[in-house]
């Protein structure tokens, strides 16, 4: 046979095949999602050109993140409460009874950072309040067992020690500065989620009278806090703390407040120092200033605290303050409003002397004031709400008053509905001192003040109640 046909049909053949995979290697498969070519993929990014300050700032949230998160600390406690049994506790019979109340072991988690390379931790006082035992996990997962050193229930503020060495520190800021509008930057264990940060801004600075502390001067911020946030670190863009978050608004969201760090600096030395913290006391009680009560005084603004009542011997009594005065500065500082002034006060060093303003009768004096510790003030006896009910015709105001005895005032026994006095706050048991800032003995010098003070817009009525005296602004027109 002639070898040259079989030659034609082998390289025929060979043909064919490499055509067939010629057409085979054609047909590739679809892929299965598109990568993008910024990470050896083939499809470009939705978005090519990212703004420089976006990018700037994502960058910089995330070396805050690697940088603070580190001194950063899980907190976890163990105590015992006692269950509440409803209907039989109050009985002193139940114990002989039932023996001793049960108690159950109660679980929680809160958040705290380090302060010093030593073990020293910031958190919230009501983290580690009546713990039986705490414990502390680092961000390396090592977990120590922790005391604490000293807490304190009127600001929310506690620090606990742990022993360990050359550990990473938190850096301190300067909450002073900051301003609404700013970056807040919140690191924490909502709901026992470890190390989480939630970014958002200062919605306010200032915030008190929230009655969630003693002494509040709050930064309120919409980062996100939960359960288990409480005493970790609020910081600012440089990664520095400005607060320690401490609450939030449970019927709202995106409110959160924390304590600001130069508020609780000096707390923190000394509770490290002796485990508690001295306050200082002046020895008055105070009220906030009205609109009515800041025309009634010549005020321009009603802003301040006005004295009501000065404790005889006290620091403010030594200093010369009296009754009726309106403290509007403090050691250089412009006094708010009454809540603001318990908070400089309980700054300020004790048994320094401080510079404090008064406004009386029209102008305004500079005293010096020598601070006491809150623990020498005198425990004052709180009286019931009293007063005889009497029979008599209402007054201008609205009052039934008789005689308070001893020419301690007139006790109002009555008062009428809707009246004048009643729309100002005053109380059946109140007993008047002064109409006017003009004392009122007894009753005729009450009614001769009344009469006098018919022909005027406005009065100012000095009451007390109970131990308390209260400034009224009562409008007559």
């Amino acid at each position: 046979m002639n070898p040259l046909p079989r030659i034609s049909i082998v390289l025929t053949a060979v043909c064919l095949c490499a055509v067939a995979l010629g057409g085979c290697s054609k047909k590739k498969e679809a892929p299965l999602y598109l990568e993008s070519n910024r990470k050896a993929g083939v499809a470009e990014a939705p978005v090519k050109d990212v703004p420089a300050d976006i990018l700037s700032t994502q960058r910089a949230f995330s070396s805050i993140s690697k940088k603070v998160t580190p001194s950063v600390v899980n907190i976890s406690t163990v105590s015992r409460k006692k269950i509440i049994q409803p209907f039989f506790e109050t009985d002193p019979l139940f114990e002989d009874f039932f023996g001793a109340p049960q108690t159950q072991r109660d679980k929680s988690l809160g958040s705290g950072f380090l302060i010093s390379s030593d073990g020293y931790i910031v958190t919230n006082d009501h983290v580690v309040r009546d713990a039986e035992s705490i414990q502390v996990r680092l961000s390396n997962d090592k977990v120590y067992d922790a005391r604490v050193v000293g807490g304190d229930h009127k600001t929310d503020i506690a620090v606990i020690k742990i022993n360990a060495k050359d550990l990473p520190v938190a850096v301190l800021g300067d909450s002073d500065k900051i301003e609404a509008g700013q970056w807040a930057i919140a690191i924490g264990n909502p709901f026992g989620l470890d190390r989480t940060m939630t970014v958002g801004v200062i919605s306010a600075t200032g915030r008190s009278n929230m009655g969630i502390e003693t002494y509040e001067n709050f930064i309120q911020t919409d980062a996100s806090i939960n359960p288990g946030n409480s005493g970790g670190p609020l910081l600012n863009v440089y990664g520095e703390v400005v607060g320690i978050n401490t609450a939030i608004v449970a019927a709202g969201q995106g409110i959160g407040f924390a304590i600001p760090v130069n508020m609780a600096k000096p707390i923190l030395s000394q509770l490290i120092k002796k485990g508690s913290v001295s306050r200082g006391y002046m020895g008055v009680t105070i009220q906030p200033v009205t609109e009515e009560l800041a025309q009634s005084f010549g005020l321009k603004q009603a802003k301040g605290a006005l004295v009501n009542d000065v404790i005889k011997g006290s620091p403010a009594d030594r200093a010369g303050i009296r009754q009726g005065d309106v403290i509007t500065a403090l050691g250089g500082s412009e006094v708010k409003d009454p809540s603001h002034l318990q908070r400089l006060v309980g700054e300020a060093g004790v048994g320094k002397t401080a510079k404090i303003s008064v406004f009386r009768d029209g102008r305004v004096l500079q005293l010096n004031i020598t601070l006491a510790s809150a623990e020498t003030a005198p425990k004052r006896q709180h009286a019931e709400d009293g007063g005889r009910r009497g029979e008599g015709e209402a007054d201008l105001l609205g009052l039934v008053v008789e005689n308070a005895g001893r020419g301690n005032g007139v006790a109002v026994v009555d008062v009428a509905r809707g009246g004048i006095a009643a729309e100002a706050g005053i109380r059946r048991g109140d007993v008047i001192l002064s109409v006017n800032r003009k004392k009122t003995s007894n009753t005729a010098e009450y009614a001769r003040a009344i009469r006098q003070a018919g022909r005027e817009d406005s009065l100012i009525i000095l009451a007390r109640r109970g131990d308390a005296s209260i400034y009224f602004a009562l409008r007559l027109k």
